[in-house]
């Protein structure tokens, strides 16, 4: 018996319209510029068809490219438009790092103080990532407390300690996941897995922020690419 699908998830076009939507509330040149580095390409490579005699071809080929390389823009300016809309929101931070794709897991908040400065727990194959929104005088000291608190559990794990933000020496949450990934993989997947379970059994150290966290800042994933 076929499975019926999933009347809450968005189709394909329908995904892509609500990008298109979110691009455009960002940057109204957004959709435009998308439609002119398609139309371009094929232009290009048109032109380099009628120079060289392989017009037909190479209409087939500029067709091919000038959907790769529109898809490719549509994602950088869907990637810059979510950025946008996340700047400044308590929670930022965790809403970029829920978006990266592996083997991670993010638990949002897992330290709050009353000036709703937050600390989020990655763990992933570098170990553990602490990573926290706020200016940095006032995250350096919670970073250090959840710092020996989160080691007496993972014990001998690599433990990496990220500020997110605009001040000095932080990361703007637009570089923060390739940060992240470009920290050593320390660990393979089991050990990964045994971390986490470890994990499980720190106990909450500091109730939520007031408010909703931007979960549904979230961008809708694109088509990828085979």
């Amino acid at each position: 018996m076929a499975k019926s699908e999933d009347p809450e998830k968005p189709g394909r076009i329908k995904q892509l319209r609500m990008i298109a939507q979110i691009i455009k509330q960002a940057n109204p040149k957004g959709m435009p510029i998308v439609f002119l580095s398609a139309v371009a390409t094929l232009a290009v490579i048109v032109v380099i068809g009628l120079v060289t005699g392989y017009l037909v071809y190479s209409i087939f080929l500029g067709i091919l490219a000038a959907i790769s390389v529109g898809l490719v823009v549509f994602g950088q300016l869907a990637q810059r438009a979510q950025y946008s809309i996340l700047h400044g929101q308590t929670g930022a931070a965790a809403a970029v790092l829920q978006g990266m794709r592996g083997n991670w897991q993010v638990t949002p908040a897992i330290a709050v103080n009353r000036d709703q400065d937050l600390i989020h727990l990655v763990v992933g194959a570098p170990g553990v990532v602490l990573v926290s929104e706020g200016p940095g005088n006032r995250v350096a000291k919670m970073l250090a407390a959840e710092k020996k608190r989160v080691a007496r559990v993972v014990l001998d794990v690599t433990i990496y300690d990220i500020q997110s933000g605009d001040g000095e020496g932080q990361v703007p949450i637009s570089k923060l996941q390739r940060q992240i990934m470009k920290l050593p993989r320390n660990l393979k997947k089991p050990a990964v897995n045994e971390v986490k379970d470890r994990l499980r059994s720190l106990p909450k150290n500091m109730p939520m922020p007031k408010g909703p966290m931007p979960k549904g800042t979230r961008m809708p994933r694109g088509p990828k690419m085979r």
